[in-house]
């Protein structure tokens, strides 16, 4: 079984206790190639209190270190995300380059919202422009990710809703209503009823004309081994191969001792038009052992979220603890010769 490789530098960067909005945390960090730089968009805390999450923007010429801008380029400034802009992602699309984010419009400390998946777009990495909400109303949701291209016509995303699983379906007096948080809301009508609900939270996709409104939910990989069987998320945007589109992503174990429950690292390749699971890792590429994964804010967590190509070597960049941000490598073929 192969592995991930953990750069002997991690974590390659961390808090800055001078700098009063990510003193506490830098973490889950999407990334991209632009004008030869890597572009890494970092999830920024600096305080636990309100625990207020701000996007920061770092450079690198080698990928491995970085300098970080003195300003967050993306904040807290609307209805829908005035309680936090949480963990980018970057998927260039033509000349512009989108950027997924989870956006809290209630107090992260007091659930959030729920989290929704809000959209922004830059072309330079100076000027960023917000445009709304792509996530379903009823969805409390997290890790939406873009394809690089349009499939088909169409634009197509992944994301993970929580709480559309078997518990949180509800059939009552001939209607269907799913739970929010703690409030049951009637199924709507813009979304087409599947046929089963899965189990644990799983990657669904969907598709779009125009980028803000989406059609077609549906499950596309579900929690499978022991250690993703507490819910699943894509990580980084989809890497297209000849053999397939090559998915990145994180799950959670369900052991009976939340404590030590741990997030891990796996992969699954898809089909280049139709989607079709094609494979998947049996066994994690990775999972928490170093202590800036083990300890920190959050116990256990590897968390990736962005990747960029140096010749054969896939760059990984991952969040730890939610608290470092890190960097793991792999050549895409031997990631590829895994994924039968």
């Amino acid at each position: 079984m192969i592995k991930l490789k953990r750069h002997r530098l991690n974590p390659i960067i961390v808090p800055n206790k001078k700098v009063s909005w990510r003193s506490k945390a830098i973490f889950n960090c999407g990334a991209i190639k632009y004008k030869g730089k890597v572009m890494m968009l970092t999830r920024c805390i600096g305080e636990y209190t309100s625990y207020i999450s701000r996007i920061g923007l770092a450079e690198s010429e080698d990928g491995i270190h970085f300098k970080h801008s003195s300003k967050p380029v993306i904040k807290p400034s609307t209805n829908f995300d005035k309680w936090g802009c949480e963990d980018p992602r970057i998927t260039k699309i033509g000349a512009t380059f989108y950027i997924t984010y989870v956006a809290l419009s209630k107090p992260a400390n007091k659930g959030g919202g729920p989290p929704r998946i809000a959209l922004a777009s830059t072309k330079d990495f100076k000027i960023y422009k917000k445009h709304g909400i792509l996530s379903p109303v009823t969805a409390d949701t997290r890790n939406g990710v873009l394809f690089p291209e349009k499939i088909k016509g169409k634009y197509v995303m992944l994301y993970r809703p929580f709480n559309w699983t078997k518990k949180h379906i509800i059939k009552l007096k001939g209607k269907i209503y799913v739970k929010v948080k703690e409030r049951k809301v009637l199924w709507p009508k813009s979304i087409k009823l599947i046929k089963s609900f899965p189990d644990r939270p799983s990657i669904w996709v969907a598709y779009s004309n125009d980028l803000i409104n989406w059609e077609g939910h549906n499950v596309l990989i579900e929690p499978k081994e022991l250690w993703e069987k507490g819910k699943i998320g894509a990580g980084p945007p989809p890497i297209k191969t000849k053999k397939g589109w090559v998915l990145i992503y994180h799950g959670k174990d369900h052991g009976e001792d939340k404590e030590k429950r741990k997030y891990y690292v796996g992969s699954a390749l898809l089909d280049l038009s139709s989607l079709k699971v094609i494979a998947r890792t049996k066994k994690p590429l990775f999972e928490p052992k170093e202590k800036y994964e083990i300890h920190g804010h959050v116990k256990n967590v590897v968390f990736p979220t962005g990747t960029v190509f140096f010749g054969n070597q896939l760059f990984v960049y991952y969040g730890a603890a939610d608290t470092f941000c890190c960097l793991a490598t792999i050549e895409i073929d031997r990631l590829l010769s895994n994924l039968k």
